[in-house]
């Protein structure tokens, strides 16, 4: 950890932030709500933002994140960006789509952290992610 204990060193030498804003919003929260706050949390010092294509709102963090990059509150590297892989894209022919649609989404060339949002498996679906499980994919 740094002196100031505001990151964390990982095994391959960069840092993560140990403080994330988190993005997460009800389907009922205005998109334009999530492009405000998300520029507010950088605005208060928040370096690392937590996403997830789940969430439905890749677009508009990446349009919060992209302005205050045009701002020149922060550079890209002072964000520490990680997004989530959803369950029904384990297979590995579909990781790296769903990545590449990740980063289109978030305006953004490389995300610091990708992980598995649910370490286990459904059925694909090719969908990527809907709000509503369809009625094909079977839990």
């Amino acid at each position: 950890m740094d002196p100031k204990g505001r990151h964390l060193k990982l095994n391959d030498g960069h840092f993560i932030p140990v403080l994330g804003f988190g993005t997460y919003a009800a389907e009922e929260v205005p998109k334009s709500k999530t492009v405000e706050d998300t520029k507010l949390a950088i605005d208060a010092g928040f370096r690392h933002i937590d996403c997830a294509h789940a969430y439905g709102n890749e677009n508009e963090i990446g349009l919060a994140i992209q302005s205050k990059i045009q701002d020149g509150t922060v550079k890209r590297g002072d964000i520490f960006c990680n997004s989530k892989l959803w369950v029904t894209c384990l297979q590995p022919d579909l990781v790296r789509p769903a990545l590449e649609k990740t980063l289109k989404n978030l305006h953004l060339d490389y995300v610091d952290l990708y992980i598995i949002h649910y370490p286990t498996a459904l059925k694909t679906y090719i969908g990527i992610m809907t709000r509503k499980i369809p009625k094909n994919i079977s839990l």
